[in-house]
């Protein structure tokens, strides 16, 4: 029987910069736009953060079911390891992404019945992106599953639910989000090409090769810095999200240096610190600005 602190390596904490950013510059963004509302602020922090760790829970049980976790590197996964059963790890997957359903009907109820339809699409994304007969994340898809639901939607949804309107501003923090978002996944999957390519999980990086990849996530971590100039037509505080690029330049550092393996764990770990700050940065100028 997994431990308390199994449980919790297996909900991977690493990524939930994820789900906390996105919120970070779609309330911002509600706030330009003088529409913060700061209880469904945090609720769509809640419900990010129940995805993020459905997600998370999902991914260990359909992997580990699949074996394609039986030769990982990186952090504990708790079917492929055998502390915990397949059926525990899928009902914590079910419990996380029905809190997260629960939270978001509060939401719609409070906002607009279609919200629904797309709550009800990333419920269908976190299961089906490791799950299911034919899971879209072995056929290369991930990337930009990540840039769609914890960019795109994430940033103008929560926004949308605030301000009931979406804007220019949230539209280019939503993509700069999703490059981040995208990036760290990027890096996981540059980790895993060798196992990944035995077990059939075509990835996005076993589709490119490793030399490709490594420049994707070069080029995903320019584009919020991009998107920093960009805002700056809404506010001059938003060369603020510019104070990030160190971490940016850090997290890229053992991919451009060609490391492999556990070697890209202080990348990923980066990445996310990286989009963390950026979000903070950013989110805060678009509040104030």
């Amino acid at each position: 029987m997994a431990s308390a602190a199994q449980w919790l390596e297996g909900a991977r904490p690493r990524t939930l910069p994820n789900a906390i950013a996105p919120v970070l510059v779609g309330t911002g963004a509600a706030a330009s736009l003088d529409g913060l509302v700061w209880w469904k602020a945090l609720l769509s922090l809640l419900v990010s953060l129940a995805l993020i760790i459905g997600v998370n829970y999902a991914n260990d049980y359909s992997d580990g079911v699949r074996g394609t976790d039986d030769e990982r590197v990186g952090p504990l996964r708790l079917v492929g390891s055998g502390v915990a059963s397949p059926g525990s790890v899928r009902a914590a997957a079910v419990a996380s992404l029905t809190v997260a359903a629960v939270i978001g009907l509060v939401l719609v109820f409070t906002t607009a019945w279609w919200l629904l339809l797309i709550g009800a699409a990333c419920l269908a994304g976190a299961w089906f992106y490791t799950g299911g007969a034919k899971p879209y994340g072995y056929s290369g898809f991930g990337e930009i599953a990540v840039f769609v639901f914890f960019g795109l939607i994430a940033v103008l949804g929560t926004e949308f639910v605030q301000a009931e309107r979406i804007d220019w501003a949230g539209l280019a923090g939503a993509v700069a989000v999703g490059a981040f978002s995208s990036a760290v996944l990027v890096t996981n999957n540059l980790r895993d090409i060798p196992t990944d390519s035995v077990t059939g999980k075509t990835t996005l990086a076993v589709r490119l090769g490793d030399t490709r990849t490594r420049t994707l996530h070069l080029v995903l971590l320019v584009a919020p810095f991009a998107a920093s100039l960009l805002l700056v037509l809404r506010t001059p505080w938003a060369l603020a999200g510019l104070l990030a690029v160190p971490l940016a330049v850090r997290s890229n550092a053992p991919v451009r240096g060609g490391e492999n393996g556990p070697g890209l764990i202080p990348s990923l770990r980066d990445t996310g610190l990286a989009m963390l700050a950026w979000s903070i940065l950013t989110g805060l100028a678009l509040g104030i600005g």
